[in-house]
Parts: C-alpha cells; structure tokens; sequence
C-alpha cells in the first residue's frame, strides 16, 4: 500500500476527518500554489519577499554569524526545507555569491516536479550556484542534514511553521535543532496576527482559486489511488479564529455520500452531509509566542527581521 494511501485511510478513520497539507504538493497543485502566491488577498510571500528586498545583506549577515565557529575549510551549507520556487532564497543566494562564499544550497521539497523546476531556473538564473537538491519529506531531510559537516543555515520560509498544530511546533523545531550545532542557524519565517478579516480573506480569494488548490487534493486521489470523489459534491471552508490565531481549511460535504478508494482495496468511508475533513493549518503569530515557542524547542531567538507594517518576521534561531 502505498504511503499516500496509507494516510488516507489513516486520516478518515479520525473524528473528525482529516488530511495532512504536505499533500497538497504534486504537480498540479504546486502550479495552483504558484498562482495562490500571486494573488491580491495572498500578503505574505510578497510581505516575506519584500523582507528580504530590503533586508537581504544583513539577513546574510545573521544567517554567517556562527560559522567562524565551524571547522575551517568547510563551505557553509544553505538547507532550504520546503523550497518551492525559491523566489525569496534567490536573493541570500545573489548576496552570498557576491560575496564569494563558500556554501552549497540544498533544497529540500516533497514535490519532485517543483524541484526539478527549481533547478532548472537556478541553472539558468545562477550557473555558478552549487546545488545539492533533495526530494524528501523535511524528517528525511532532517536525517540528512544531521550528518553534514560544516555550518549550516536551515530555512524554513512562508510561515510554513504555521502548518503545525501547536505541540508540533514545539516538536517540529526540536527536531530541527537537535542535530544544529552553535555555528548553525535557522531563520524561519511566521506570518503574525493582524486584522482578521485580511487573514481570512487570503485563503478565501474573489477567483477561487484557494478552493481548487483544496480540491485538488481530491483530484489526487482519484488520479493516484483510484478514488471516485465527485468534485461538485464538495465544497472550500476556510475560518479563522483571532483568539488562538488558528487559520483552518476544510472541504466540507455538501450531502450524504460514499466514497470508494481502489487502492484501499476498494473501502468505502461514508461522509454526512456538510460533513468537514480538515486539511490544512495556517496558525498566526505574535513575537512573544515565537519566542516563548523557541524556548520551549531549546533555542533562543538571535535577530528578528520585520516589514514595516508589522504582517510578518523572518526570525533567526540558534540553539539554546
């Protein structure tokens, strides 16, 4: 049986129903993310973005600050976990290769179709950039980077921090920070609290297509474990609760139906009308939980860039 099988049949067996997002991420759906970030409602890539823009030198800077600890003649490693398209990382590459570092950039995504198509731009953008691509999912990864020499700086961008549940969080950057060293550095980004009608919006656009990058994990089913989900059958949710910070997505039934999946030897899971099945997480911030959450990880929060308008921090961790 298959992993994403596996999971399927694992996440319908819960009350309530529920998927993991990493799934989100084939083909198709790295295209529809693509577009997601592009979108008027969508602020953070364009707030991290515009982080990096005006901050980029001394991000740089932060993200070096410990290798003079690290053993000498060993190039800095840039570990990117969820790479996508690698709009922002460009610019800490640019800045690095100014500078006539020494570093590899390894990039680190489920989706081999993305990472393909990342390798194939920076080929083009950055020939002389040395590249060590990975197709993983980040505990993989994590395996990895434990046993690399020399400095490394870990990214964890777009505020995918906030895909966690709360404990997972907590758990997610202990991992991270178990094999770092005191020359090593993380610099992840979280997408901070703010008006609650804005944040809703950015998962709900005018053009729906936040609600086809939901579906689509549907179309995945069908597609590869033989499924029959009926797309219009199904609907988007996203809510947003300003007092936890929890930003949640769900497709929701709109009746009473059956669903058979082949590759699950053809099991059937039965949904009620307006049933939900939760798919993603996208919780908020505020820089006391970011540092409280660091510290609970075992790490300590170095330096915290920020836009001006306060939407988002790119936060550079070390170990405690």
């Amino acid at each position: 049986m298959s992993t994403l099988a596996d999971h399927v049949a694992h996440g319908f067996a819960q009350t309530p129903k529920s998927l993991s997002s990493k799934y989100f991420y084939d083909a198709a759906g790295s295209r529809l993310f693509q577009q997601i970030m592009a979108l008027p409602e969508y602020y953070p890539t364009r707030t991290e973005l515009a982080i990096f823009q005006t901050q980029g030198p001394a991000i740089v800077r932060a993200l070096q600050a410990g290798a003079a600890d690290a053993p000498t003649g060993q190039a800095l490693a840039v570990v990117e976990l969820g790479a996508g398209d690698g709009l922002k990382t460009k610019i800490l590459l640019r800045e690095l290769l100014a500078q006539s570092a020494a570093f590899t950039y390894v990039p680190v995504d489920i989706s081999p179709s993305a990472l393909e198509e990342l390798v194939a731009s920076l080929r083009e953008e950055l020939p002389t950039l040395p590249t060590e691509p990975l197709a993983a999912e980040y505990t993989a990864a994590l395996a990895t980077l434990a046993q690399r020499p020399g400095a490394k700086a870990v990214l964890f961008l777009g505020s995918n921090i906030g895909n966690f549940g709360p404990a997972d969080q907590r758990d997610f950057l202990q991992a991270l920070a178990a094999p770092l060293t005191a020359a090593d550095r993380l610099l992840v980004g979280f997408d901070l609290c703010k008006d609650p009608r804005r944040i809703r919006a950015a998962y709900d656009d005018a053009q729906g297509i936040t609600a086809e990058f939901n579906l689509n994990l549907l179309r995945r089913f069908n597609a590869e474990l033989g499924a029959d989900f009926q797309l219009d059958a199904w609907q988007h949710y996203p809510d947003y609760d300003p007092s936890t910070g929890a930003m949640r997505s769900w497709l929701v039934s709109r009746r009473a139906q059956t669903v058979r999946v082949a590759a699950l030897g053809g099991q059937a899971f039965d949904f009620a009308a307006w049933e939900a099945i939760h798919t993603e997480n996208s919780f908020k911030f505020t820089l006391p939980q970011i540092a409280a959450l660091a510290l609970a990880a075992g790490l300590r929060v170095v330096e915290v860039f920020q836009d001006e308008a306060g939407d988002f921090a790119d936060v550079v961790l070390a170990r405690a």
